[in-house]
């Protein structure tokens, strides 16, 4: 017989608590890091066992192209001094900044961009983990379509 297909029993929760010891030094860093700088709906989603590429998405935004940038630059510093390095990319654009640190990445966005890509939706599987600090997340507003009326 073929194995049985993996089940997650997680993710029919909105959420999972975890000990704040159990959550790695660096991802701890930098939740403390964007939430110094004010970052708006916090979100950190539980890639273990979903994806090959890392184990948690970090995901945030902030109200301008400012703000995102000072986020990243905060989050940078935080890890850097750890001897943590990371590739970034969009800085410049500020619009969408994603920080790769291996076991978890960061998307710091603009309030626009977040919506527009949607990353929470696209990865709906992944339970997310509460996070000491953070706002609960905000649901997202669907655009309306406009009737017209006769």
């Amino acid at each position: 017989m073929w194995p049985r297909p993996y089940h997650n029993i997680l993710s029919a929760t909105d959420y999972i608590a975890l000990e704040a010891d159990t959550l790695n030094k660096e991802i701890s860093l930098a939740i403390d890091a964007a939430l110094d700088k004010k970052a708006l709906d916090l979100v950190l989603l539980d890639l273990q066992g979903i994806s090959s590429f890392t184990d948690y998405f970090l995901i945030c935004h902030g109200t301008s192209i400012r703000q995102t940038q000072a986020i990243s630059d905060s989050i940078d510093l935080r890890l850097r001094a750890i001897k943590s390095h990371g590739r970034i990319e969009g800085y410049q654009p500020g619009d969408w900044i994603c920080m790769d640190y291996g076991d978890f990445v960061v998307h710091v966005f603009t309030h626009d961009k977040r919506e527009y890509f949607d990353l929470e939706r696209l990865w709906g599987d992944a339970p997310r983990v509460a996070v000491e600090g953070a706002a609960e997340p905000v649901a997202r507003r669907r655009r309306k379509t406009s009737a017209k009326s006769d």
